[in-house]
């Protein structure tokens, strides 16, 4: 506990109360409960308060240490609370926590717009900027970069404002913060509520047999006596439909994906969208953008919504043309089976499936044998970390998670130093959101002797006890790409706690994870994890390079579905808050206006998230910011051709990667370490090339 955070405002029963004693600071979740979060929170708040007010009220000119290393060690006990208690909300949420999030929402932007909108704050930060620029101060390099974005982001947070305009700021951004935790509660209900109960197993024909096991255990775990439950993954179609032989079954799977958060009823989320697309627009506009998107564009390295809609605007129309050649194709195969029939959008996974193993000899349901959970885990994702940077991991099952799914690895350096702590979450649950996401428990800090724990959490069905956890293929690449999330986390070497790995630009943060996903196709990597979980026998050589010849194949597909929800966020940002519709019957003519007016608006090809239950940006941080993927894909598309031209899977490759990137978090402007690793700004060929776009 530091000095200034004041022992009486919480008692010491309550884990929060100082840091853990545990190793590296894992919080304690065997002793933390329900009942400690407020007390943390509001004792947290009021420390926070009084650490910034002695800062703001110092008689002394602003220096570096007594203004931002200050203000980077004040806080903590607030920031203790707030990253265990926000894992716990996405990761394994109930009902009261939820109802505490809502409760806690406006008065955490309340309290941190009292920061960042005091006057005093954006004194002192100019005052030691014109003290800089005099001569009169220097500044570490670090130090020299969080002036200049505090500077910044004071201002766009309103500091420059009037007080009238700062006072509708601050009410803006308390029911923006609320209604962002209202949006993700719903679509977690209405998610859990739209899963798909089927009554005979006959009618799962075609599943995989551990697939249908784990629908088993899901209607068990859920209450219901007999029947299968296929739950409903985050994105638009669901994986099941690759094997799903029942046409009529695929639809009802695929409906009720589609139908999640517009179904009307308490878990409806139209109507919350809609207010927070207005609000966030009103907001953009008091603080002098013309909305929310260009607002966002100009905290990331896109810089502007131009730069955002010229990249958009230049894949979308390849993209959508791939996709209807591809759709030809599946409609052929499709007439196969039944003459004169219309391929739908819940028909294409599976015809997909089929044409791909018709054409590449590859069955996605023979894959899984070969692909168990631990091994990929150990053989794979960690066996690359370990030829390429030389770190190590080993299990501590002494250390308690936060779920008993959680399980925690300690990871050590080339040296055997102690790097840091890592928790995996692979299953999916009712309490846990979809998706998949990186958190970090506790930030790596010289500054405050702190060293990294990151989480990583998934959504993969459970089996029943004692039987193994197969995986698709697309799996395997969420384990690879959420995995170098946490070696982003993992390997930051920073002073300063705000700058911590993965704190850096929204448009670059996706960047070294998709980087990661090489090397689940490594031929060394992958002979090590792909071994059949019964008889031992590596996967058939054939089978590997059939999935590198497959690589381009269902692009147009992937492609036009992520670009038709990435050019949805931007519609929706970059409405003026009087054009924002009125009327929740309205979100759906919207939307599909917004695909026909950008050429992307293919019936067949959903977008990977709709309006309704797009959480990335109306329940999480991506909002105006889903562009993100394929803006950092860019980086990612250039650096994997950096590695295969250098040897690949090597360590001076990993050790440089590490040094000149992965360390340095948000200490610097992330494109200044780009161009150290590349020797250059990045060229868009190998993105191109890699989609099949080569004509956009």
């Amino acid at each position: 506990m530091t000095s200034s955070e004041p022992r009486e405002a919480l008692s010491t029963s309550n884990p929060f109360a100082e840091p853990s004693s545990l190793p590296y600071g894992l919080p304690d979740f065997a002793r933390i409960r329900d009942e400690h979060y407020l007390p943390a929170f509001e004792a947290g708040m009021a420390a926070e308060r009084a650490e910034v007010e002695a800062i703001l009220g110092d008689p002394n000119p602003p220096t570096e240490e007594n203004l931002l290393l200050a203000l980077e060690r004040s806080g903590r006990l607030l920031h203790r609370v707030t990253t265990v208690f926000f894992n716990r909300t996405s990761a394994d949420s109930s009902p009261f926590l939820d109802d505490l999030e809502e409760q806690l929402a406006p008065r955490l932007s309340e309290h941190h717009d009292a920061i960042t909108l005091d006057p005093r704050l954006h004194a002192r930060l100019e005052a030691l900027a014109a003290s800089v620029e005099a001569g009169e101060v220097v500044l570490a390099p670090d130090a020299a970069w969080l002036l200049h974005t505090l500077r910044r982001d004071v201002v766009r947070a309103g500091a420059a404002a009037t007080p009238e305009v700062q006072a509708q700021v601050r009410e803006l951004n308390a029911r923006i913060t609320t209604l962002e935790s209202v949006f993700g509660r719903q679509l977690l209900a209405d998610s859990n509520a739209s899963a798909v109960l089927v009554e005979h197993e006959e009618d799962l024909e075609g599943m995989p047999q551990d697939a249908v096991a784990a629908a088993r255990q899901a209607a068990a775990d859920r209450g219901h006596e007999a029947g299968y439950l296929i739950e409903l993954m985050l994105f638009s179609q669901q994986p099941v439909l690759a094997t799903l032989r029942r046409r009529d079954v695929r639809r009802r799977v695929h409906e009720a994906s589609l139908a999640r958060g517009g179904r009307g009823g308490e878990h409806d989320t139209r109507a919350t969208l809609l207010e927070l697309a207005r609000l966030r627009a009103q907001r953009a506009q008091l603080l002098g953008y013309d909305h929310h998107a260009a607002y966002v564009a100009d905290d990331g390295t896109a810089g502007t919504t131009q730069a955002v809609d010229a990249m958009l605007a230049r894949l979308a129309p390849a993209a959508a043309a791939n996709a209807r050649r591809e759709a030809a194709d599946l409609e052929d195969a499709m007439r196969a089976d039944e003459p004169g029939a219309t391929l739908e959008a819940w028909d294409w996974p599976f015809y997909a499936e089929r044409v791909r193993q018709a054409r590449y000899a590859l069955d996605d349901t023979a894959l899984r044998p070969y692909l168990e959970l631990e091994r990929v885990v150990h053989e794979g994702v960690f066996y690359a970390a370990t030829q390429l940077y030389g770190i190590t991991f080993a299990a501590r099952p002494d250390l308690v998670g936060y779920h008993p799914d959680a399980r925690v690895f300690e990871v050590r350096d080339a040296d055997g130093s102690e790097l840091g702590l890592f928790v995996a979450d692979w299953y999916t649950r009712e309490s846990k959101r979809g998706g998949a996401w990186m958190n970090n428990l506790v930030d790596q800090s010289h500054l405050l002797g702190e060293k990294p724990v990151v989480v990583n959490n998934l959504n993969i069905p459970k089996p029943p006890a004692g039987d193994p956890t197969l995986l698709s293929w697309d799996e395997v690449n969420t384990l690879f790409h959420e995995f170098g999330h946490a070696l982003h986390g993992l390997f930051s070497d920073v002073r300063l706690p705000s700058q911590s790995g993965t704190e850096v630009p929204r448009d670059f943060v996706e960047y070294p994870s998709q980087v990661n996903e090489m090397w689940s196709l490594h031929p060394e990597v992958i002979r090590r994890f792909a071994v059949h979980h019964e008889t031992g026998a590596p996967i058939p050589q054939e089978w590997v390079d059939t999935l590198v010849a497959s690589g381009q194949y269902n692009e147009g597909f992937r492609t036009t579905e992520y670009l038709a929800a990435a050019i949805l966020d931007q519609a929706w940002h970059q409405l003026t808050p009087q054009e924002v519709p009125t009327e929740v019957e309205q979100v759906e003519a919207f939307e599909q206006h917004a695909l026909e007016q950008a050429g992307i608006a293919l019936p067949t090809v959903p977008p990977r998230y709709r309006t309704t239950y797009f959480n990335h940006v109306f329940g999480g941080g991506y909002a105006a910011a889903y562009y993100s993927y394929i803006w950092a894909e860019v980086l990612d598309a250039d650096t994997v051709t950096w590695f295969e031209e250098n040897g690949g899977l090597r360590r001076e490759n990993g050790d440089r990667f590490r040094r000149v990137l992965l360390s340095r978090g948000g200490s610097l402007d992330v494109l200044d370490a780009f161009r150290e690793l590349r020797g250059r700004d990045a060229e868009i060929a190998p993105l191109l090339a890699r989609r099949g776009l080569t004509g956009a």
